[in-house]
């Protein structure tokens, strides 16, 4: 249940973040709640293995390639979800920060069990 809800959420800042970037733009709530699933799934799968492949850059940069990954993933959701569309990688930088911070947001609002 934890799980869904976790989805809703990301996807609600998905909306709001396409209603205040506009570099971004999403078609509707059932597009958000598909990129929300593709995004987790993304950074289920993927963002481990690029995180070892990318180890020596991500050391040399002090971490800060870690933020490039995370765009990257967000323009993987853009190429696999069709009503959802970044335009370069700068908004998707952007959207990736402004995300992981609505999330952190709105996580907490979470109750622990």
């Amino acid at each position: 249940m934890k799980l869904i809800i976790k989805l809703l959420l990301t996807a609600l800042a998905v909306v709001i973040l396409s209603k205040i970037l506009p570099g971004v733009a999403v078609e509707g709530y059932g597009a958000a709640i598909i990129v929300a699933i593709v995004i987790a799934l993304l950074r289920l799968i993927v963002r481990p293995v690029l995180v070892v492949l990318t180890l020596p850059i991500t050391i040399v940069t002090l971490g800060l390639f870690l933020l490039v990954i995370n765009a990257l993933i967000i323009l993987m959701a853009d190429y696999f979800v069709g009503g959802f569309s970044v335009t370069s990688i700068w908004w998707a930088l952007l959207f990736s920060l402004l995300l992981s911070l609505f999330q952190a947001i709105l996580f907490s609002l979470l109750k622990e069990d």
